[in-house]
């Protein structure tokens, strides 16, 4: 890859810790998380929301455990995930005690919220023996209320001195298996909290812009807030949070990282917006054609679905697999290469016919 098509700054320097399976930290690939918005106490329900996080491409999950209930059903969730899950904990450390025997692969916890010192020696203690980290979970809408009042709201440096107080508990117990997340609700703070951080410890980083919102409006704001930061090299672990579909957050997540070359494999489709010199119902083909494409699955794919002739046939060259339309009809491209002609009708079945030959002589051939 050209130096210039580098990430913007190189990866900012961490310590790595194991979630799991799942690297997190140091050289690791960045891994995509979500969290479960199912009633933790029904087994059934959370085990098939992790199953479908996982099929969109979620590496870590979430499961809250904010029940002596939910602490006695942990475990069979734990046996039955296809990937590493972290126990969502507050107030109770107890909870955090039966999530760890439980199977817990990282507990997150605020350490203020738990209780003194004594309590989180406690829930430090075992993470120890069984070996699991500890994510400390800053949010602007839960500080401290003693940093309320020192800085008035929670700023960056609030968020950051409650991080660093929250280290030291852990460090004085000689536990350094750990990473943070500082998130707030917009974008300005929850960078400008990061990069202040990142500037005093070595700990990885989770990410996050928190209560984002809706998936339009939280989409943009994660993939903004988040997309500064990784494009300065800070970030281990992301999260979108959308007030929507867990399986959203998990391919939007992916889709940031591979627009920062952060990433590679999945599907990329280029289309165009279109315009007045389109001529076929771009719209319908698009979409048909990215749905029928997911089906098909092949990754690392290029593929662009143009409207006119003006950036249609170079867009369509440029791809692996390629449409530009005409009046009516449009035209396939392979590799650069035209191979068919179909009316707009045919479109859709005869681009989707492509894909799957192209995906079946791929894997013949072991490219």
């Amino acid at each position: 890859m050209s130096e210039l098509l580098q990430p913007l700054s190189p990866r900012r320097r961490t310590r790595q810790i194991m979630v799991g399976k799942v690297p997190v930290g140091g050289d690791a690939p960045i891994s995509v998380q979500s969290m479960t918005k199912t009633d933790s106490r029904d087994v059934e329900a959370t085990v098939g929301q992790i199953y479908s996080y996982a099929g969109a491409g979620c590496e870590i999950v979430r499961v809250s455990v904010p029940t002596k209930k939910a602490g006695e059903v942990f475990h069979e969730i734990v046996a039955r995930s296809p990937i590493p899950i972290i126990a969502d904990i507050h107030f109770d450390y107890r909870l955090a005690l039966v999530a760890a025997d439980g199977g817990a692969a990282c507990l997150r916890i605020n350490p203020g919220n738990i209780g003194g010192q004594d309590r989180v020696r406690a829930v430090v203690d075992k993470a120890g023996e069984k070996g699991i980290p500890i994510r400390i979970g800053v949010n602007g809408g839960s500080l401290e209320k003693d940093l309320l009042e020192k800085f008035g709201t929670a700023t960056p440096e609030a968020m950051v001195e409650s991080a660093l107080r929250h280290l030291e508990m852990l460090e004085k117990e000689g536990f350094y298996n750990t990473k943070i997340s500082l998130k707030a609700s917009d974008v300005v703070r929850t960078v400008a909290a990061y990069r202040l951080l990142a500037k005093q410890v070595d700990y990885p980083f989770h990410l996050g812009v928190t209560e984002a919102g809706t998936p339009f409006g939280g989409t943009i704001r994660s993939s903004i807030g988040m997309g500064i930061l990784l494009a300065e090299g800070i970030g281990d672990t992301i999260r979108v949070s959308l007030t929507g579909e867990g399986e959203d957050e998990c391919r939007v997540g992916h889709e940031m990282l591979r627009a920062l070359a952060l990433r590679e494999g999945g599907i990329r489709m280029v289309s165009c917006p279109s315009c007045g010199r389109v001529q076929i119902d771009l719209n319908r083909v698009a979409n048909e054609i990215e749905a029928g494409l997911k089906a098909i699955n092949h990754e690392g794919i290029t593929y662009a679905v143009m409207g006119c002739v003006v950036n249609g046939p170079g867009e369509a060259k440029d791809a692996d697999l390629g449409v530009a339309g005409g009046a009516g009809e449009g035209l396939i491209y392979r590799k650069g290469e035209l191979i068919r002609k179909v009316k707009e009708e045919d479109l859709v079945p005869a681009f989707l016919e492509e894909a799957r030959k192209y995906k079946l002589e791929l894997e013949t051939t072991g490219a």
